[in-house]
């Protein structure tokens, strides 16, 4: 029905950068929220960055003035530009998106990808 895909996960050097990309397809009408989690080894999901489809957005405090997150409402995409990477910030990223009308059948409901790995070693 709805599915999301993510793209451009690696391994790249502390200080490196990296973009991530998410498209969601499927017969939607609309997203209200798109973003980024995270889960490292033997921890919780956490937020990494989400953005509104009015461009509003929310950074984990951990990224902030490192990660960009922005969004292409027409093409049902969001990126995520990391840039600094620590080794802390490895993890593997998930894509969500929230609030998504689909017209056939009517639903809303939230859809998450399946994750993509990030690696920034020590």
């Amino acid at each position: 029905q709805v599915q999301l895909v993510e793209s451009g996960g690696g391994l790249v050097q502390a200080g490196g950068s990296l973009r991530l990309s998410c498209v969601a397809s499927g017969s939607i009408l609309s997203i209200n929220t798109m973003g980024w989690y995270r889960q490292a080894p033997e921890k919780q999901r956490e937020l990494v960055a989400v953005i509104t489809s009015g461009g509003s957005t929310n950074y984990a405090d951990s990224v902030k003035g490192r990660f960009t997150i922005s969004r292409d409402n027409a093409k049902n995409t969001v990126y995520l530009q990391m840039n600094s990477l620590k080794p802390e910030d490895t993890a593997v990223y998930y894509c969500v998106a929230k609030g998504v009308v689909v017209y056939i059948p009517r639903t809303v409901g939230d859809y998450w990808g399946k994750g993509t790995q990030v690696t920034v070693p020590s």
